[in-house]
């Protein structure tokens, strides 16, 4: 499984503060049109509770409409979050969840196996094995290519490794220039040989006024390109398996972010930002 070095994550057309259906069919095909490859869903990603997948419907409807080969795009969703309505986030990791949700993330994005399919999180109500089990029924039974868990602990992605094995491809968990703590299940990653979603990855640049977001527009300034491109392009550069998925709202937000796989920092100016961010290796 092949992906253009950039991802688009759905979450911000689908949530609160989404923008209305043109917009979000217009900002989805921009990201094809620019290249991506990689989109990533979950059946949590909505606001009331009578449309939970409502970020999966429009990814699918999006990719309808596109002018491009929908067959090279890879739609990754995830199951074990649910949203009540009321702006809570729950978690539910029961495998008759996982099970029953990924059937219906199935039927939405159009019938077809799921390339890419994510515990969103453990349940700390709900033993990790059991989990890990209901994936590994879901690639058994031909619902999803290949299984990934998100939001984990090393320990916890260690045991996924255990269960799962080859069926275990990727792992999601945030990471941008202001969010390293998990460095480590990043490090991990690559021991394994997994991918690493970076969900995320811009974290504060352009919205706080502190010495990373200075740092990383000055270097912009530099290479012409913006805070958010050298953002992308700095966590493409700490890892080989790292594969950044920013979000949008607007089709100029998510084209700025996929030139970042063309931009290509000084390494003078990586290990300047490796050490201000704290990621010294």
């Amino acid at each position: 499984m092949e992906v253009f070095p950039v991802g688009l994550g759905g979450m911000l057309l689908s949530i609160e503060g989404r923008p209305d259906r043109d917009q979000a069919v217009a900002t989805i095909h921009a990201a094809l049109d620019a290249g991506i490859t990689l989109i990533d869903s979950a059946s949590a990603y909505h606001i009331g509770a009578d449309e939970v997948g409502h970020n999966e419907v429009l990814i699918a409807e999006a990719l309808e409409c596109w002018a491009g080969d929908p067959s090279r795009i890879t739609v990754a969703t995830k199951a074990g979050r649910i949203r009540p309505g009321d702006g809570r986030w729950l978690t539910d990791g029961s495998p008759e969840n996982l099970i029953r949700s990924a059937a219906a993330s199935r039927d939405r994005l159009g019938g077809g196996r799921i390339a890419l399919f994510f515990l969103h999180a453990p349940d700390v109500g709900v033993p990790l094995a059991k989990s890990l089990a209901a994936l590994q029924l879901l690639v058994r039974d031909g619902v999803a290519a290949a299984v990934g868990v998100s939001n984990v602990s090393v320990d916890e992605l260690d045991r996924a490794y255990e269960v799962l094995g080859p069926d275990l491809v990727a792992v999601q968990n945030e990471f941008s220039p202001s969010a390293t703590q998990h460095a480590a299940v990043l490090r991990r990653a690559e021991e394994l040989g997994l991918a690493f979603l970076a969900w995320r990855p811009l974290g504060t640049i352009g919205k706080a006024d502190d010495a990373v977001t200075e740092a990383f527009t000055e270097a912009g300034r530099a290479g012409c390109a913006s805070p958010q491109q050298v953002a992308l392009s700095w966590l493409l550069a700490t890892s080989p398996v790292l594969i950044p998925i920013p979000g949008a709202r607007r089709p100029a937000t998510i084209t700025d972010s996929s030139a970042a796989a063309g931009f290509t920092l000084d390494p003078e100016v990586l290990t300047r930002l490796n050490a201000l961010t704290g990621l010294t290796e």
